[in-house]
């Protein structure tokens, strides 16, 4: 039997984390020590107290059944509390949906706003995700590049007007996967009057909201500013923040209108978020925040010793102030996959190719840091090593 896939599906490319898992597994088969930054995936454990929780929830009959809807009232009533507190953002419990983790929210979104030909507005290098759940929705993707010049953020007056004029969503993440990058209060003034001139829903991407390195420079979220509850919404994960990628829990709020259309689409290709997790997410949001703050300790004193160490080798790379990422210019002479293949091939270390999320993203590798300082240490060791 011939098997024919779908024209939609044949325009995709190889979901990039996927391929760097399969040559990270490829060189382990082959007696490499391995040490990966590449997948953005926490080594750090879900926090005790909230797995304990999670104990007790499973247990209980009644979160055995289909957790149909838009989420617990009692796991939306935490999040419109954690945003007040966080942003000191009002919403109601109408304006939030439960989501199996961020990720499957936004590449739904599309399908409850999208028509075949209308524009999706993608910040690259970016998720790919922005960019497959266009093409699933018969949509097509503007690429919006995000440069250094411009602080990583999108240059929204450079977009075509015969392109604004076709465009139905504009994708935002900040703090920024790959760049590391925090967008500014003057950034999301301009995106909240480009999308009510234009009529333009925001879908801004806060997954790495929660991992910043100075208590004074807190990353905002898009809601906080006036009138963006008019024209966007922003998601939420518990992946990063909580150690919980595997767990697969998030949330979308924002306008209520665009929210009962991501739930609206939900409703028929999910049974919702199984319920037991959604308490267990109650725990992690809602207890002492003590854990989280040791978790951003732990990240800073990789990112310290990460970039200094690359420093001290010229690489050139700067502290990021938020997410776990640390966005590296690659070596004179060499592209980003050639950099990453001789990290690879050489001394055994696993990287993101900038280039693999986004044209603009050529020059530049990410490291994750989602390895010990002892690692990294060996890793800069090791990189030292090699032969540019």
């Amino acid at each position: 039997m011939k098997i024919n896939y779908s024209e939609k599906l044949k325009k995709l490319p190889p979901y990039l984390f996927i391929e760097i898992d399969k040559k990270k597994q490829s060189a382990i088969e082959h007696g490499a020590d391995i040490i990966s930054f590449g997948v953005g995936d926490p080594d750090l454990p879900t926090g005790k107290h909230i797995v304990k929780s999670m104990q007790k929830t499973v247990t209980n009959p009644k979160n055995h059944q289909y957790p149909f809807g838009t989420g617990l009232i009692s796991y939306k009533k935490a999040v419109v509390d954690w945003i007040k507190k966080r942003f000191n953002v009002r919403l109601t419990s109408n304006e939030v949906c439960t989501l199996i983790g961020s990720k499957e929210g936004i590449g739904h979104m599309h399908l409850g706003f999208i028509n075949p030909g209308d524009v999706v507005l993608v910040p690259e290098p970016g998720y790919p995700v922005y960019t497959t759940g266009t093409f699933f929705s018969g949509g097509v993707p503007y690429f919006m590049p995000l440069l250094e010049k411009n602080g990583f953020l999108p240059d929204l007056d450079a977009i075509p007007l015969d392109i604004i004029k076709k465009a139905k969503i504009i994708f935002v993440n900040y703090p920024n996967n790959p760049t590391a990058a925090v967008a500014t209060e003057k950034f999301y003034l301009a995106l909240v009057d480009f999308a009510k001139k234009y009529n333009i829903i925001v879908a801004s991407d806060a997954a790495y909201s929660e991992i910043y390195y100075d208590e004074s420079e807190k990353p905002l979220s898009f809601l906080e500013i006036a009138g963006a509850k008019e024209v966007g919404v922003e998601f939420h994960s518990f992946s990063k923040t909580y150690n919980m990628t595997g767990w697969r829990i998030g949330w979308v709020c924002g306008n209520e209108n665009i929210v009962a259309g991501i739930a609206k689409i939900k409703d028929n290709y999910d049974s919702g978020a199984f319920q037991a997790i959604q308490e267990a997410a109650i725990t992690a949001i809602k207890s002492s925040q003590k854990w989280l703050e040791d978790s951003r300790k732990i990240y800073k004193e990789r990112r310290n010793v990460l970039v200094e160490g690359l420093q001290k080798l010229h690489w050139q790379t700067s502290l990021p102030k938020a997410s776990f990422y640390v966005w590296a210019n690659v070596p004179v002479g060499y592209t980003s996959s050639q950099t990453v293949s001789k990290l690879l091939d050489e001394a055994a270390i696993v990287c993101t190719p900038g280039s693999g999320m986004g044209k603009s993203g050529e020059g530049y590798i990410r490291f994750a840091l989602t390895a010990s300082i002892t690692r990294i240490k060996e890793a800069l060791e090791r990189i030292s090593k090699i032969n540019w």
